[in-house]
């Protein structure tokens, strides 16, 4: 069944959006291509990733794509890409697929799927 609604919500943001679509498909196979323990589920209205423990989400909002990290406020922000104020979560706001390079995301991503394996 989590293969259906991952299904359903992409064939949704493609419908609404083929450029979204386009940017949440590249930060899939990314992710996904991280480890191979890497498993996703919808949940909270986007696709979050789990290695052991939920260690990011990709977002599709009107006019951008959030990959969000619960524990980002832990992340080193090297390349000062990482949005929010929260106590814990940060996020990085994705306009195109050259973002990914431009932003840095396999960086965060390492770097998250890193801190999610600590015990």
């Amino acid at each position: 069944m989590p293969a259906d609604r991952i299904s359903r919500l992409l064939e949704d943001i493609r419908l609404l959006d083929a450029g979204r679509f386009e940017l949440v498909q590249a930060l899939r196979d990314i992710i996904l291509g991280l480890a191979p323990s890497i498993s996703e589920e919808v949940k909270y209205g986007g696709l979050l990733f789990s290695a052991g423990k939920p260690f990011c989400g990709v977002f599709s909002y009107a006019k951008h794509v959030s990959l969000e990290f619960g524990a980002g406020a832990s992340l080193p922000d090297t390349f000062k890409v990482l949005e929010g104020e929260g106590k814990f979560r940060r996020h990085i706001k994705l306009l195109s697929v050259e973002d990914i390079r431009g932003k840095h995301v396999v960086d965060y991503l390492v770097l998250a799927l890193g801190l999610a394996a600590e015990p």
